[in-house]
This record gives C-alpha cells, sequence and structure tokens, in this order.
C-alpha cells in the first residue's frame, strides 16, 4: 500500500546550484551569485519551518568543489562563516536546529570554531532541523561508515549502518524529497543512501531565484504522487 507523509516528518533536499551562472548572466563575479544564494538559504530557511518541515538538508559545498578556483573557494567558506555568524541566533529564537555534516578537517580552525558553536547553541530546537553539507561526499560518508562498523565488529544491517553514517543521531531519516535548481537532473553524491526512495524533483530556476512559492510548488507536487516503495499501486490492490 502506498505510504504518505506528514509535513513534520517530511526531509526535505535542495542541491542549490545555479548561484554561479545567475551572476555571470548579470556580468557579475560568481561571488555575488553566492551571496545571493545565501539570502535564499534565508528564505528558504524560514519558508520551511511555516511549512512544517520537520528536516531540511541543503548542500552547500561538496567535496569535489575544492577543484574551483582558490579565490572562489575562499570567497564560499568567509560567506558561510558570515552565515553561521549571522544565522545562529536566528535559528536559536526560530526552534531551529542547526547541524553541519561532512568533513571538517580540510576547514580552517575558525570555521570549525564557529560551526561546532552554533551546533551547540541550536542543539535543543525542535521545530526543524536543518542540516547543512560542507565539503561533503556521500560516497565518503558511506565508506567511512562501513569503517566504523567494521571497527565496531558488530552485525551489518541496514539500521547499524544508518547509525554510523549519522554518527549515532536516530532522528535523521531517509530523504522524502530532493529538489534541484539550475536545471541539472543527477544527485551530484549527495545523499546517495537516504535518496534510494526520495521523490526528485527538478526545476531550471536558479538557486538565487528560488523563493518560498517554489518551494511550496514542490512540496505540493510531493503530496500529490503515490509512493510504493516496491509495492503495488493501492488501486491495483484494491
Amino acid at each position: 500500500m502506498a505510504q504518505s507523509t506528514s509535513l513534520g516528518a517530511l526531509h526535505v533536499a535542495i542541491i542549490m546550484d545555479g548561484n554561479g551562472r545567475w551572476a555571470q548572466a548579470r556580468g557579475r563575479p560568481r561571488s555575488v551569485g553566492h551571496v545571493a544564494g545565501a539570502r535564499t538559504v534565508r528564505a528558504i530557511v524560514e519558508e520551511a519551518r511555516r511549512l512544517g518541515v520537520g528536516t531540511l538538508t541543503l548542500y552547500a559545498f561538496s567535496g569535489d568543489n575544492w577543484q574551483r578556483p582558490g579565490g572562489e573557494v575562499a570567497a564560499l567558506m568567509q560567506l558561510f562563516r558570515r552565515y553561521l555568524a549571522a544565522e545562529t541566533a536566528r535559528c536559536l529564537s526560530a526552534g531551529i536546529r542547526l547541524s553541519i555534516v561532512g568533513r571538517r578537517d580540510r576547514l580552517s580552525p575558525a570555521l570549525r570554531r564557529a560551526m561546532e558553536s552554533a551546533e551547540e547553541v541550536t542543539r535543543g530546537g525542535a521545530a526543524m532541523h536543518l542540516r547543512v553539507a560542507v565539503d561533503y561526499s556521500a560516497r565518503d560518508a558511506m565508506v567511512r561508515a562501513a569503517e566504523r562498523l567494521r571497527a565496531a565488529e558488530g552485525p551489518l544491517t541496514r539500521d547499524a549502518f544508518a547509525a554510523a553514517l549519522h554518527d549515532g543521531d536516530a532522528a535523521v531519516r531517509d530523504v522524502d524529497l530532493l529538489i534541484r535548481t539550475g536545471g541539472e537532473q543527477r544527485l551530484s553524491d549527495f545523499l546517495l543512501w537516504e535518496c534510494a526512495y526520495a521523490e526528485l524533483w527538478f526545476t531550471p530556476r536558479l538557486w538565487p531565484d528560488f523563493g518560498a512559492a517554489e518551494l511550496a510548488r514542490a512540496i505540493a507536487d510531493f503530496q500529490g504522487r503515490e509512493r510504493r516503495f516496491g509495492a503495488l499501486p493501492a488501486a491495483a490492490q484494491a
């Protein structure tokens, strides 16, 4: 039988693509697009919370993004640090728990401290769980989870693997709806395990132009889909 997901339990993941192209189309440096994209993040987080989304995971910087020009990478890291400084208090007042997923050893000590502080300050947030993926690779995350299980010498089960993948955070559920902006239609090494049965929603709209109405439209489309998880459609069973 098809399964439905209440908004309070809904896990929405977004690949925020198109900042650089947005800026270049306006004759501006790519860094301007990243600043505009950060403003969109604020608006989408607020709208997701207003809609009652339970978990929102945003793909901010992939493990492969280190291949970009050094100036652009440095600007992104500075922007992320400023975002944490500006948004931690906002998340706290809104009851949003903020977590950072991905590697941290390649980030600056100052950025790591900012991440740890934001996580600690907002740990008690119950209105929504906001997860931001920085220096993230799903393949690397799965390898690390396998290494943890091998060291623990416990039984290899799906639940054990998921627990290892999320550092024991049982509150992280599989992705229900994956949104990608910018016109591309691929996962780009993002949440591969968690997206096994995710509904996919692609839009040509570049991330800085993605607004609250578009998020609401994607969620409404998701709610109209029949999720069967390998079972027969409800009509066929009847």
